[in-house]
C-alpha cells in the first residue's frame, strides 16, 4: 500500500539542513513498514534496530556519545556497512533505549552526514517519564492513519483519489462523481485508516474481519494503560477511554467529565487525559475564546473537545454494526454526526498545515464544529453528516463576526453561494 506520506521524508531526505528525524504516531499506524519502505526505495542499506527488548543494540549508546566508536559497533554488530551517502538507519521503538534518544544530539551535532530515522509507539509518554529529548536538534514529523485518498489508493481507485488530493473542490469532477465517491466514503467511516484494517478490507472486503482487527488494536491500546501507566491512573485513563464514544456522541461536543462519573472535575482526570494524547490514542481541539488573529492566543484551557486517532476505531469502540454505517439505518442517525466530525478531524490533521479549534456562543447557545487560520482570515466550517443544507449556527457566526469565507461540509457537491462556501465531505481538505 502508497503512503503519501513518503514524499515528505523525501523532503526531509534531500534538505541541505537535515538533522535526525523523530517519527511521531500511535501504535499500528504504519510507522514501521512506513520507514522500511522508505529505506527499500529511497537507500541501497537500511539497518533496522528495534530497541524492544534489545539490551544488546541499547547497551552500545550507554558508555559515551562517541559517534564513531557507536557507528563502528554498529557495523560489527549487524554485519553492515554503514556509509553516510547510501545508508538509512531506523532506530524503533526508541522510548526503550533513553540513551539512544539522547545520542541523537551528538548525530546532530558532529554526524549530520548520517540519515537516521527515530520512531516510538509512546514516545510522548515516556518523555514525560524523564526521557531527555534533543530539543533543536531533530527534525519532527508525525504520521496519522491513512487518510481517504490513501484508502482509495489502497482500494486501486488512483484517479479518484489524486482528485480528491489537488485539493480543489471547485474542479466539476469533484461534484460529478458524487455518486462514485459516496459509498467509498462509507466504507472508509468503517474501516477507517489503521493500515492492517486497511488492507484487510482491501483483501477480503469483509465488515466482520475488519471489525476484529480494529478490536485487535483497541485490545493492544488497552494492553499499553497496564504496562505504562502508574496504578493510581490507570482506572481514571480507563474511565476517559471508555467515556470517548459517550463524548462524541452527545449534542455538545464540549468534553464533558460528569460524564466519565457523576461529580467528576478536571483536575481529577487532566493526567489521564494528558496521558492518552501523549500516547498519540486522542486529539484535543481547544475551544477560543474569541474567532481573531492568532487563534491559539485566544484558547480557553479549560474548554476542549476530545477525538480519537482513527475513524474506524471509534466506530469499533462505540460497537456501531456495519449496516448502521454503510446504510445509514436508524441506530445510526444520533451517532452519524459524531463520526463524520471525527472523519473531517483526521483529514484536517493529516491533510493540511491547519491547527482546528473551535467556538461556542454564550451559554452553548451556538456552535461552530471548527475554526481554521487560513492566511489572513478566520475560516469557520461546519460539518453536516448528509445533505442537510441549513446552517443556523454557521449563519449566526457569520453574521455576528462578518467572516470573509465560511465553510459547510456535507454530503452535498460544491455550491458557493453569497455568503458560504458548500465542499464535498469527501474533497474537505480542499478547505
Amino acid at each position: 500500500m502508497r503512503r503519501n506520506f513518503i514524499e515528505k521524508l523525501i523532503e526531509w531526505k534531500e534538505s541541505p539542513n537535515r538533522k535526525p528525524l523523530v517519527l511521531w504516531g500511535a501504535r499500528q499506524v504504519g510507522k514501521t513498514w512506513l520507514l522500511k519502505e522508505f529505506g527499500r526505495t529511497c537507500f541501497e542499506n537500511v539497518l533496522y534496530i528495534s530497541f524492544y527488548n534489545n539490551k544488546k543494540d541499547a547497551g552500545l549508546f550507554e558508555r559515551d556519545y562517541d559517534i564513531k566508536r557507536i557507528i563502528s559497533a554498529l557495523e560489527m554488530q549487524h554485519h553492515i556497512k554503514i556509509q553516510a551517502s547510501n545508508t538509512l538507519i531506523i532506530f524503533d521503538e526508541i522510548q526503550e533505549a533513553p540513551k539512544v534518544l539522547e545520542s541523537l544530539k551528538y548525530f546532530c551535532e558532529e554526524a549530520r552526514e548520517y540519515a537516521i530515522v527515530a520512531a516510538g509507539s509512546l514516545l510522548g509518554v515516556s518523555i514525560h517519564e524523564g526521557l531527555s529529548f534533543p530539543v533543536g536538534k531533530v527534525n519532527e514529523l508525525r504520521l496519522y492513519p491513512m487518510t481517504f485518498s490513501e484508502f482509495l489508493l489502497a482500494l486501486g481507485e488512483e484517479n479518484l483519489a489524486r482528485l480528491i488530493e489537488e485539493k480543489n473542490p471547485e474542479n466539476p469532477l469533484i461534484s460529478d462523481l458524487r455518486e462514485t465517491y459516496i459509498p467509498f466514503l462509507r466504507d472508509y467511516y468503517f474501516t477507517g485508516g489503521m493500515p492492517e484494517a486497511v488492507l484487510t478490507f482491501v483483501e477480503t472486503r469483509d465488515y466482520d474481519k475488519v471489525r476484529s482487527v480494529q478490536n485487535d488494536i483497541i485490545s493492544q491500546y488497552e494492553g499499553d494503560f497496564g504496562k505504562h501507566v502508574d496504578s493510581k491512573e490507570l482506572p481514571r485513563i480507563r474511565m476517559v477511554w471508555n467515556s470517548l464514544p459517550m463524548q462524541l456522541a452527545k449534542e455538545n461536543k464540549k468534553f464533558f467529565f460528569g460524564q466519565i462519573k457523576s461529580g467528576a472535575r478536571m483536575k481529577e482526570f487532566e493526567i489521564a487525559i494528558q496521558w492518552l494524547c501523549d500516547a498519540g490514542l486522542i486529539y484535543k481541539v481547544q475551544k477560543v475564546s474569541k474567532p481573531a488573529m492568532p487563534l491559539k492566543a485566544y484558547s480557553v484551557f479549560s474548554d476542549f473537545k476530545v477525538y480519537l486517532n482513527d475513524i474506524g476505531l471509534l466506530g469499533a469502540l462505540s460497537e456501531l454494526d456495519k449496516d448502521s454505517i454503510i446504510s445509514g439505518n436508524d441506530v445510526f442517525i444520533e451517532f452519524k454526526g459524531a463520526l463524520t466530525e471525527q472523519y473531517v478531524f483526521q483529514e484536517l490533521k493529516a491533510m493540511t498545515s491547519y491547527t482546528p479549534y473551535y467556538y461556542s456562543g454564550e451559554k452553548s447557545t451556538y456552535e461552530v464544529d471548527f475554526l481554521i487560520q487560513k492566511g489572513k482570515l478566520i475560516v469557520p466550517l461546519e460539518v453536516k453528516a448528509e445533505e442537510n443544507v441549513k446552517a443556523k449556527s454557521l449563519r449566526f457566526f457569520v453574521d455576528k463576526f462578518n467572516s470573509e469565507y465560511a465553510v459547510r461540509t456535507s454530503m452535498s457537491n460544491y455550491r458557493k453561494e453569497e455568503w458560504l462556501t458548500n465542499i464535498p465531505l469527501w474533497a474537505v481538505s480542499g478547505v
